[in-house]
């Protein structure tokens, strides 16, 4: 690989290697080691590795934007975003297919396209950073890749199935839901619900539909009933 091509893709990643022999090894598949000659050493420890460093990274993201979600609801948001698919879409977002070491084999079979190939390359790019930077810089770049995919967390939460599965098993009841208003023209309608357990008022939620609503209103209500230490 030229040495213009690893400045072209630290550029993108925003970050500046001061050994770029690791940035190489995290780039080159084992397929690309096998078949050349020489103290090529392919990509798999580092990705063991980022995995790691992924799952910290995460995790202290999760801790910073989440205060009050439950330990259990943290592990399955850090499980749904640290997953092939997303880190393959992040690894494919920043041109990382393009600069891949592959064997002729891999080349021939589509292997820059691999869902597989391309999330263990991502997470072999975030140890080589943490390998040449520590972890500061690896958590900068960790940060701003998940950051915004972070916001969205009724990708992976479902507060309303999660709370009643909590109230049944430690309370042996049931949330209740009530609309109480609705607002706005047919266009752009707005509810309100509140959610109570056991007569007691615990969430309120606003949303443009109803189940909106009503995630929001069990959203409140985990927090707090984290907070009131009912569970």
């Amino acid at each position: 690989m030229r040495t213009n091509e690893l400045k072209a893709l630290q550029k993108v990643l925003s970050y500046s290697f001061k050994n770029e022999g690791t940035l190489l090894q995290a780039l080159t598949h084992k397929s690309y080691a096998n078949e050349k000659k020489g103290p090529l050493t392919d990509n798999e420890r580092l990705e063991f590795l980022g995995d790691a460093v992924l799952d910290l990274a995460i995790s202290h993201l999760i801790m910073e934007q989440f205060p009050n979600l439950p330990e259990g609801e943290m592990s399955k948001l850090r499980a749904s975003v640290v997953n092939e698919s997303h880190l393959a879409v992040m690894a494919k977002g920043i041109g990382l297919d393009q600069y891949l070491l592959l064997g002729r084999g891999e080349e021939l079979s589509d292997g820059r396209k691999k869902p597989s190939i391309l999330a263990d390359s991502f997470e072999a790019v975030i140890a080589a950073i943490y390998m040449d930077g520590g972890f500061e810089e690896a958590f900068r770049i960790v940060s701003s890749h998940f950051s915004k995919l972070l916001s969205k967390t009724d990708l992976y939460i479902d507060y309303k199935t999660r709370l009643q599965e909590l109230t049944q098993e430690r309370l042996r009841c049931m949330p209740v839901y009530n609309l109480k208003t609705t607002s706005g023209p047919d266009h752009a309608r707005m509810f309100e619900v509140e959610l109570q357990i056991e007569g007691k008022l615990y969430g309120t939620g606003n949303g443009k539909t109803k189940k909106e609503a009503e995630q929001e209103a069990a959203r409140e209500a985990l927090e707090n009933l984290v907070r009131r230490k009912t569970f």
